[in-house]
């Protein structure tokens, strides 16, 4: 039987490494990809872009596209939210496509484009994530932290190993001893051990708690999982089975 492996990293460019038969999950808890997930399991189309400049090219495709988004905690002039799951939630009209852009997590998606496979997950989508990883049986997993200045932050940690730790229930193994730690300090952590996370605390400071109460309070919530297709657009697919402990 052929051995399976994952690794867990944090880096949006480390990506680079992992086009060669690997499933990539990119993961940035706080905000990214909970606001794609968010987007696309409401219906609405969903483009991560990797750079101010990429959004005003993916900008000029639609007459009236929804920008959202932040550089460094500031949204961009011209755009027309943050990035905030929260307050996109809240929008009905979902006949305009989301472009997204954040200071690290969709710079790791898009660097990530080209893989074999890109899966996006948060913790709303985490356990779906796992069965469908295990369920397609790829032979090599990369679960990619997005992080935040140079911080491989305790959210995106908690993400990584709570599909790690299901993927390690079904015979995959770490492929190295960093890998391995970050799965046993963070396998079976509720996800209010990233309280103590500075991501946290940013969004503390700033009056946007909003956006870490919906985090919290949607936990394996949803039953699809998300990949990027070849034009960046997030794609939504259900799975039958997700197990909602945590």
């Amino acid at each position: 039987m052929m051995r399976r492996t994952f690794r867990i990293a944090c880096s949006p460019k480390g990506a680079s490494s992992c086009r060669d038969g690997f499933a990539v999950v990119a993961i940035d808890v706080i905000r990214a990809t909970t606001t794609a997930v968010t987007a696309a399991s409401l219906g609405r189309e969903c483009y991560p872009v990797g750079s101010l400049e990429a959004a005003g090219q993916m900008a000029r495709q639609w007459d009236n596209p929804l920008l959202a988004g932040e550089i460094n905690g500031y949204k961009p002039p011209g755009f027309h939210m943050n990035n905030s799951p929260a307050e996109l939630a809240g929008i009905g009209d979902i006949s305009r496509p989301l472009i997204l852009l954040s200071s690290s997590g969709t710079p790791l998606i898009a660097n990530a484009l080209g893989c074999d496979v890109l899966y996006l997950a948060c913790f709303r989508n985490a356990a779906a994530t796992a069965d469908r990883l295990v369920g397609e049986g790829y032979p090599k997993i990369a679960l990619l932290g997005a992080g935040s200045r140079g911080e491989f932050r305790e959210e995106d940690q908690i993400g990584c190993a709570w599909i790690a730790a299901s993927l390690a229930r079904k015979g995959y193994v770490p492929e190295d001893t960093a890998s391995a730690g970050i799965l046993d300090r963070w396998g079976d952590a509720p996800a209010a051990a990233c309280l103590v996370s500075k991501s946290v605390d940013y969004l503390k400071s700033t009056q946007q708690i909003e956006d870490l109460l919906f985090i919290l309070d949607r936990v394996n919530d949803l039953r699809e999982t998300f990949t990027v297709d070849a034009s960046g657009r997030v794609v939504a697919s259900s799975t039958s089975r997700v197990s909602r402990e945590r």
